[in-house]
């Protein structure tokens, strides 16, 4: 703690009520994709290739924005 303090570190907690909207999601988790999310991910690669897509997504190189890995 000391030497957050030394740093002007802030740390800040709080609650997230998501217990409230579970049930509600957890329904539309469905199939059909109703949030259009499937194709969100601009690339799909093997984990074996992470070091060189961190490069090329800090890049934002060949349009990479949100990358998923297969294991």
């Amino acid at each position: 703690m000391l030497q957050l303090f030394d740093k002007q570190v802030q740390v800040r907690t709080g609650q997230a009520n998501v217990r409230a909207w579970t049930d509600e999601l957890l329904g539309m988790l469905t199939d059909d994709d109703p949030f259009g999310v499937d194709s969100f991910a601009t690339h799909h690669l093997p984990l074996e290739d992470a070091p060189s897509a961190y490069e090329h997504f800090q890049k934002k190189a060949e349009g990479m924005v949100k990358l998923v890995f297969r294991p």
